[in-house]
């Protein structure tokens, strides 16, 4: 009998112990990720209110405020998978004049391994774009008029340019979200025009507990040529009611407005 208790008490704690073994749960391996938002002109950083640039169509400009959405942010594998980033925001605000904004530590953990690209949508899709969805500012500045389509704006890129008729700088606003179509002066269309954009040398590896940093740089020249010759005198003071300088700000924005400065 005493033999017995002896297997016994053995064999209890030999199951007490698989049971712990068993109830270990491995964490998984993961690192950190930043954005940090820059804004150049011609290589630079941007200089504010001050008239020293010059677009390809021959206008000379300054620029005032630069502020935009990007969403949709995904991390994408050479397997063909990919991770979005969504665990506390899918959609991230950038304004020139407000540096908290200008960097994003992602909330979400980022598995470890190495990253081939990083793509995101400029601007916010039709699913996401709808009205009151900010309600505290600065996001809440961002909304687009409910009659020319609602929601909030991808872009507002605003300052003054040189116009040689007259002695005063005009203004310019390249402001980018939904467009119209028009027939007899009544809206009978809206066009969605946000776009994709996969960031060029964006390429990255993580490692357990590591923090990278990666810098997106809006090279602001680009805005104005490439596919398109963009000219202040074309449009005004303002795009948003003109589908044809939406879809030409949004050509070019395409192309190389975005590329990727340091990772560390």
């Amino acid at each position: 009998m005493r033999y017995l208790n002896i297997i016994l008490i053995f064999f209890g704690i030999f199951l007490l112990t698989t049971c712990k073994k068993d109830q270990v749960q491995v964490e998984p391996d993961h690192g950190n990720l930043v954005f940090n938002f820059v804004h150049n002109v011609n290589g630079y950083p941007l200089q504010t209110d001050t008239m020293i640039y010059e677009n390809s169509a021959g206008n000379d400009y300054l620029v005032t405020e630069v502020q935009y959405f990007i969403s949709d942010v995904y991390l994408h594998k050479s397997d063909g998978s990919k991770i979005m980033i969504d665990d506390w925001t899918d959609i991230h605000y950038v304004d020139n004049d407000i540096s908290s904004t200008q960097k994003w530590d992602v909330y979400d953990d980022i598995p470890t391994g190495d990253y081939d690209s990083i793509t995101f949508t400029f601007g916010i899709n039709e699913e996401k774009n709808y009205s009151l969805r900010f309600v505290n500012p600065p996001e809440s500045f961002m909304t687009w008029p409910e009659y020319l389509g609602g929601g909030y704006h991808y872009l507002k890129l605003n300052g003054k340019w040189d116009n040689d008729t007259i002695t005063q700088n005009r203004p310019f606003e390249f402001h980018l979200g939904i467009g119209q179509i028009y027939d007899n002066g009544n809206i009978i269309e809206f066009v969605q025009n946000y776009f994709d954009i996969v960031l060029p040398n964006s390429a990255f590896s993580i490692e357990k507990n590591q923090t990278r940093e990666v810098e997106i740089i809006m090279n602001i020249e680009n805005w104005f040529k490439n596919p398109y010759i963009y000219d202040h005198g074309d449009y005004a003071e303002n795009t948003m009611q003109s589908q044809e300088a939406i879809n030409k700000g949004c050509m070019n924005g395409r192309e190389d407005v975005f590329s990727v400065g340091e990772i560390k």
